[in-house]
């Protein structure tokens, strides 16, 4: 069957730079970094800096109360539904509409809230713990758009909603779907900043400096984004393509349950293939948005990567300096931030180092380059070397 190009449609998308695509793009333009202490959430962990969204809860449902009839109460799913909103718009009918969502944590938020009076007998919250699973948030998305096709969820650690992004190209390929939203959630919560730590992963000393030898692990953030794909053919004069998704590869080097290989060979062949499927050449790459969390083995496995494929790196960045890592979701909003740096003609800087990994002479862009931006490769790199990479393409 021939395969047409993937058109994007819509995106949306918050964060702890902003509340919609609009005011993220405005971040990143200025140079806005979005980490700080905590300061919605009563969480706990004063001394960490974190990308947390500066909505509370109830300002999020507020956003959403002439939209959905019944409410959700988990962060996951109002940040997603919030996303979700952004990016279909005003579209007359969602029927069609296949949802394919990412989340790590799904309800956890909820489930540590109420845990203590659970496990203490008292059921008065029980009804919080269908929101628990994972794939709750996609169902409350799925509803309150108006979706009667398929809806799934995709939990492949960090590389989620990027492989999400993946399966819905798959499906418009294949005429097996007419229209996808594609994205992820992820809330921060207790559960996911005690792991972190306890793989001592997290940044203890103030901002992440990613790509430097001065690294010393990630800020966490929180957030959700989401794209509305379709088939290039389908789209009428009446829609705006933002730009193009050229398609994608997953590679599993199965290496650790937490670690890339030393040698970065999933994230090479992900990277590899993407391009290949796409009929480009390494050449062609105007610009990477690298997973770069600022953790030891991360950055000096993906850098390696990088290295072998282009020899010579092309501009590359992480924006993770910016939102916090916002596992599940940072596939889908980084590759928002990649259209906005392709119709807006930037590379925004994530962190300027001075000091390269040792042994890698490539380093991230040190300040906003302001030029025309094509084509982008965008990574994600998940747990048990879950390696994904995307390629976007400019619709100018």
């Amino acid at each position: 069957m021939k395969q047409g190009r993937i058109a994007i449609t819509g995106m949306g998308a918050i964060c702890s730079l902003g509340n919609d695509v609009s005011a993220i793009s405005d971040a990143l333009i200025s140079g806005k970094r979005g980490i700080r202490p905590l300061q919605k959430l009563d969480l706990g962990f004063p001394d960490l800096f974190l990308g947390e969204v500066q909505l509370t809860n109830k300002e999020l449902a507020a956003l959403l109360r002439d939209k959905v009839k019944d409410l959700p109460r988990s962060r996951t799913a109002l940040l997603g539904l919030v996303a979700a909103f952004s990016a279909i718009g005003n579209s007359a009918s969602e029927e069609r509409t296949v949802v394919i969502s990412a989340s790590t944590v799904g309800g956890m938020d909820l489930s540590e809230q109420h845990f203590s009076k659970w496990n203490s007998g008292n059921l008065d919250m029980i009804a919080d713990a269908v929101e628990h699973p994972v794939g709750s948030h996609t169902a409350y998305i799925a509803q309150a758009i108006g979706s009667k096709a398929m809806r799934t969820t995709i939990s492949t650690a960090c590389s989620s909603s990027a492989n999400a992004m993946i399966l819905g190209g798959q499906l418009l390929n294949t005429h097996r779907a007419d229209r996808v939203l594609v994205g992820g959630s992820d809330a921060l919560c207790n559960f996911t900043i005690e792991g972190f730590k306890a793989l001592s992963a997290m940044d203890t000393t103030g901002i992440t400096k990613p790509f430097s030898n001065e690294r010393n692990g990630m800020n966490l953030g929180e957030g959700a984004a989401y794209l509305v794909m379709q088939r290039e053919e389908d789209v009428t004069d009446k829609i705006e393509i933002l730009a193009y998704f050229l398609g994608g590869s997953n590679r599993n080097d199965a290496y650790h349950q937490t670690a890339t290989s030393p040698d970065g060979h999933g994230p090479y062949l992900a990277m590899k293939d993407c391009i290949e499927k796409a009929g480009l050449k390494p050449n062609d790459i105007d610009h990477i948005n690298a997973h770069g969390t600022g953790t030891e083995n991360n950055d000096s496995t993906e850098l390696a990567a990088m290295e072998r494929l282009f020899g010579s790196v092309p501009d590359f960045t992480t924006t993770k300096a910016l939102t916090g890592h916002t596992l599940a979701a940072a596939g889908a909003l980084e590759a928002v931030i990649a259209i906005i740096s392709m119709r807006e003609g930037i590379i925004p800087v994530g962190y300027s180092t001075t000091a390269p990994i040792e042994g890698r002479s490539a380093m991230p862009v040190s300040k906003s380059i302001r030029r025309q931006v094509k084509n982008v490769l965008s990574n994600s790199l998940g747990f048990g070397g879950n390696d994904t990479s995307i390629l976007l393409s400019s619709a100018e």
